[in-house]
């Protein structure tokens, strides 16, 4: 809960950068006032710079911890898998379910990036750059070992990424779908993309189509 008036400390901080994520993602950087922020924080807009420098710092912060985040998380989810088509599914696994969780914060990184000031612009992209270069280094291993087959690295990994990305804008939780069925046919869609089809574990692989009636996850 965050703190009254007059308040200092990471729990007023945090109510800050939980109420930030909010109103940028109904209203836009743009439309979002620190006295608006202030307001739904529930302290006085002075008081907010205790915590901020600028709303331009905030929205920093927040794209560049998001990315820190997503690049913390999949070395973890890529930790101990050597082979490419291991590492390759997991990528999947991690990102579709990343951004089913985060979908304000993925949606801030992406459609405001070009609110970002230029030296806060460089940064965040050469953060994605690195994020982008963990799936062209997995595809570039997988075809080295010859279990790929990519024409292009570069348009590959962003073809996959935008794939994957683009579940956001149709994902609602209670749909017809498992969330694991909907993992299950991006790793479908993505292995079979590079040539690995045959990798595909599972029902899906088997029955060349998602588990018959799992449902709760995707809208169509």
């Amino acid at each position: 809960m965050a703190r009254t008036i007059g308040s200092h400390g990471p729990t007023t901080l945090e109510a800050i950068r939980k109420a930030g994520v909010r109103l940028i993602y109904e209203n836009g950087y743009e439309a979002m006032s620190l006295r608006k922020l202030a307001a739904e924080v529930g302290i006085q807009a002075g008081s907010l710079y205790n915590h901020i420098s600028t709303k331009q710092d905030l929205l920093f912060d927040l794209v560049q911890d998001h990315i820190n985040d997503l690049l913390r998380e999949l070395d973890l989810a890529l930790a101990g898998k050597a082979d490419p088509v291991e590492q390759l599914r997991a990528f999947v696994s991690f990102h579709v379910t990343y951004h089913m969780t985060r979908k304000r914060e993925v949606f801030i990184a992406n459609s405001e990036l070009r609110s970002l000031e230029p030296k806060n612009y460089d940064a965040v992209v050469a953060l994605r750059g690195a994020y982008e270069q963990r799936l062209a280094q997995i595809l570039t291993d997988g075809v080295s070992d010859g279990v790929f087959e990519v024409v292009d690295i570069q348009v590959a990994t962003f073809a996959i990424l935008a794939l994957l990305t683009g579940l956001c804008t149709w994902y609602r939780p209670g749909g017809r779908l498992t969330r694991e069925a909907i993992i299950a046919a991006h790793e479908k869609l993505v292995l079979s993309g590079v040539g690995a089809a045959q990798a595909v574990t599972g029902e899906v692989r088997e029955t060349g189509r998602l588990p018959h009636g799992a449902a709760a996850g995707a809208r169509s």
